[in-house]
């Protein structure tokens, strides 16, 4: 029975994906600076969250500064990170995702013209391209999220971190936000179609300072630090 309950949920789950997918496309012509398309993003992670009858908690979001744009980077375990980060996030930030996704109809559709951020990361002049952009939306004011392992655990532990994320940071120089992420391997891990409630923890930890530092040397020892953040909070699941 924890079974069928479990597609239904992500069922429902797909429907509302949809219907959500096409107000975000209907809004795009008239959201100039993308916060509308967030705060559509928002309301669907949050209604997306209570289908799959999850409950959220969230660590650290006093660290904060309202009036500061930030890299966040997190660790990648499920397909609900997304809503997780959406809804627990207290930021206007730009997702950079995977432009396979762009493939998925409607849902897709609403990634592609929207204002989060598709990276090719098979064809490194698209993949530049694509951290000019955030670096861009940065500059005005938005913060910018991605995940640093590049996808998703497939056994539930962290993976090792790519260098794009702390590329991007060192070229924009704001602060990194690590991310922790707990809970969404064991609700629905890579290759799975059923949700299994479980409880979900969001762990901001303090943010990291970029320095006048260039060069790869630098960027690894960001990718360190975040690294090490990341997996003081993480619980192998």
């Amino acid at each position: 029975m924890s079974l069928i309950a479990g597609y239904l949920r992500v069922s429902v789950g797909i429907l509302f994906t949809l219907v959500m997918a096409v107000a975000a496309i209907i809004a795009i012509p008239f959201d100039r600076h993308g916060r509308w398309y967030h705060g559509v993003s928002r309301f669907w992670s949050r209604v997306l969250l209570a289908i799959c009858g999850l409950n959220l908690s969230t660590r650290g979001t006093e660290k904060l500064n309202p009036a500061q744009a930030y890299i966040y980077v997190s660790n990648h375990a499920s397909l609900l990170d997304i809503p997780v980060i959406v809804t627990g996030i207290p930021d206007q930030i730009r997702i950079v995702y995977k432009k396979e996704l762009e493939k998925i109809p409607v849902f897709g559709w609403g990634l592609k013209w929207g204002s989060y951020i598709g990276i090719d990361r098979g064809k490194s002049a698209e993949a530049k391209k694509s951290l000019g952009e955030a670096i861009e939306k940065i500059r005005r004011g938005a913060s910018v999220l991605l995940y640093a392992e590049g996808t998703r655990t497939g056994d539930g532990k962290l993976q090792p971190f790519k260098r794009g994320a702390f590329n991007l940071a060192m070229s924009a120089g704001i602060p990194v936000v690590p991310l922790t992420i707990n809970g969404t391997y064991s609700i629905m891990p890579k290759g799975s179609l059923a949700i299994r409630p479980h409880p979900v923890e969001l762990v901001f930890s303090d943010p990291i300072s970029v320095g006048p530092e260039e060069g790869k040397e630098a960027e690894l020892q960001l990718m360190e630090k975040v690294h090490a953040a990341i997996a003081q909070h993480y619980v192998d699941q």
